[in-house]
């Protein structure tokens, strides 16, 4: 419960002296100011300020900790501390409108407050300590957005390694399934070697007949399930005329490779009393091929997932270089593929013989992630994206494009404000937009917006040369 105390102002200044921003003013000057401060006492757990309240102390912590972040907002929101010796709450200048955090006792907390109603008394009586205030402030807005700018780019990794994630575990997946289909096929042309009787003088025609029915294979395509099935009983009546045992085991996998009735007939003749053995080997021999093909599709997008990220980050690489624009774009759409790949079509405008630009190409290819990121949400997951590259002057443009809703008139001056965010609480901390803006800036480059509804764009200017 909050105590209100009442300690002679003379104590009370020899303590604000141990505050680094009172400590050699003079002494009529911190009689004044503790004269117009409450002298409170907070227990553990108590509550200094909440969420919504309008802004109207200054908070000086003489001992103690106070802890304060947004209870209604992302778990994971920034924590911001206040302990003893701090000045804090509301600072002269500053633009604070409403208290966006609830702050509370860690520990028993032993403070002063300053009423803001005091602020135009303090500036014509104290102006040495409202300048060292102003400058507390700024260092207070730098603090801030640097806690900001971290936790937009640890927000930023997370859902790229979770969509990377995503994509990997397809290919992986689909690799371990082929891993136990080759098991399988081993198992079964161990058994078909146990059970075949053919002997050597049939065993050059019959390889002649497998050759020659693998040249003429073509993938198997069935309208629909039905004509899978019908297929599949035209396979196992075949079998079962010519007296195959368990015909029904290899119905399945003679279907999937396609084998006509023309080929069936053709390996018969030459498999004569074997044909169930060697025909099982056989189908298992071409399933073993197309097994082949997944692990290497499977394997080659795993290969091309960490190759991207490798280009991504510009991993061993120096930060500034000659930068490929349109691998560099296509690098940040691999790796945003997750994203983009359930109902948003990517338009590809490339202008031919683009030159590379001198930059730090792992800073824009987060410039595309931002961009990309914005785009696909605008469009809420449908729609098309359109990216487009030209050659201009000095300059090389990259035009990111959807066809979402648009920006609003009355917000498109402010996007690119540090913190200022059209989504809602605990999906965007809005510094994406100022994070483009100041990579694109200390490149020497321009970024702009134009937007209508059904037709955003963002039209980013990178110079060829690198600035000096």
């Amino acid at each position: 419960m909050t105590e209100l105390l009442t300690t002679p102002p003379e104590q009370l200044v020899e303590q604000l002296r141990k505050i680094p921003v009172f400590s050699d003013l003079p002494q009529d000057d911190l009689l004044w100011f503790v004269s117009k401060c409450q002298e409170l006492r907070l227990a553990a757990g108590d509550i200094v300020m909440r969420e919504g309240d309008k802004p109207e102390f200054m908070f000086i912590m003489l001992e103690g900790e106070i802890r304060a972040r947004a209870e209604h907002g992302p778990a994971d929101g920034p924590v911001f501390t206040m302990s003893g010796g701090e000045v804090s709450g509301m600072l002269p200048f500053s633009r604070l409108k409403v208290i966006s955090v609830t702050g509370r006792a860690v520990v028993p907390s032993h403070y002063l407050v300053f009423h803001v109603s005091y602020f135009d008394e303090m500036f014509h009586r104290l102006p040495e300590l409202v300048r060292r205030l102003v400058g507390l402030l700024a260092d207070r807005v730098r603090n801030v957005t640097r806690q900001e700018q971290q936790h937009e780019k640890l927000a930023a990794l997370g859902k790229l390694s979770a969509g990377l994630a995503h994509e990997l575990n397809n290919p992986s997946a689909a690799t371990r399934r082929s891993a136990a289909a080759l098991r399988d096929c081993l198992a079964r042309l161990r058994g078909a070697a146990r059970s075949t009787s053919i002997g050597p003088k049939d065993c050059a025609l019959l390889a002649q007949r497998e050759e020659e029915i693998r040249a003429s294979l073509k993938p198997a395509q069935f309208k629909d399930e039905l004509a899978r099935a019908d297929r599949q009983d035209a396979i196992q009546s075949w079998l079962e005329s010519r007296n195959v045992a368990d015909a029904w085991k290899l119905v399945p996998s003679l279907a999937e490779v396609s084998l006509t009735d023309a080929h069936l007939e053709s390996f018969a003749e030459a498999a004569g009393d074997s044909l169930g053995p060697e025909l099982t080997r056989f189908a298992t021999l071409l399933e073993m091929d197309r097994i082949a093909e997944e692990l290497d599709h499977s394997s080659a997008r795993i290969s091309d997932l960490i190759k991207a990220v490798k280009e991504y980050s510009y991993m061993d690489q120096a930060p500034v270089q000659e930068v490929d624009i349109e691998r560099s774009l296509e690098t940040t759409l691999t790796i945003m593929h997750h994203k983009l790949k359930r109902g948003i079509t990517v338009a590809r405008e490339y202008a031919p013989h683009l030159p590379r630009v001198m930059a730090n190409g792992s800073e824009l290819n987060q410039v595309w992630t931002n961009l990309i990121d914005n785009a696909a949400d605008a469009m809420k997951g449908s729609g098309t994206l359109t990216i487009r590259t030209a050659h201009e002057n000095d300059f090389v443009l990259v035009e990111i494009a959807d066809n979402g809703p648009g920006i609003p008139p009355e917000v498109k001056s402010r996007i690119f404000d540090p913190f200022f965010t059209t989504k809602g609480v605990g999906e965007g901390t809005g510094l994406g937009l100022d994070i483009v803006n100041r990579i694109v800036k200390n490149a020497r480059g321009s970024v702009t917006v134009k937007s209508v509804p059904g037709d955003t764009r963002f039209q980013v200017r990178i110079p060829i040369q690198a600035a000096m």
